[in-house]
């Protein structure tokens, strides 16, 4: 049977430099980079990393913008990361997450309690930004 639930199956981010995104996201996020190879061989155009087996970030060379044709206006969307993506990890992850990005000195909000997600108040969440100024939410429900 064919499951016909809605996911989420990846977000797209303008990133400066594909492959220093991917070590930031391997090192300091903790998920894994796919496409590094084929990217630095020229053989695929951005590689990804994976938030989990239904869902990647993929890094896009902010030097794409150009070529964002499929609607009008698609390509003035470089540079303009959204607002912020939302991980919802468990307990233990969450504090791992929080240990290696100041470990790596990458600046964090104040832990935040009982903020409202996808699956009601969250326990504990924090904001950080990646190397090219996007906005990650971290939180976890347990």
């Amino acid at each position: 049977m064919t499951d016909h639930t809605a996911r989420l199956d990846h977000v797209v981010l303008w990133v400066r430099d594909p492959l220093a995104a991917a070590g930031f996201y391997e090192k300091a996020v903790g998920m894994e980079p796919l496409r590094l190879t084929e990217f630095a061989a020229g053989e695929v155009p951005f590689p990804s990393v994976r938030v989990n087996d239904e869902t990647i970030l993929d890094l896009m060379p902010l030097t794409f913008a150009a070529r964002m044709t499929m609607l009008p206006g698609a390509a003035d969307s470089a540079g303009h990361p959204v607002n912020h993506v939302c991980l919802s990890l468990p307990r233990a992850d969450f504090d791992a997450l929080l240990s290696r990005l100041q470990e790596r000195s990458v600046p964090v909000s104040d832990v935040s309690y009982d903020s409202f997600g996808a699956r009601g108040k969250a326990t504990r969440s924090f904001y950080f930004r990646d190397p090219d100024g996007n906005v990650f939410e971290a939180r976890h429900y347990d």
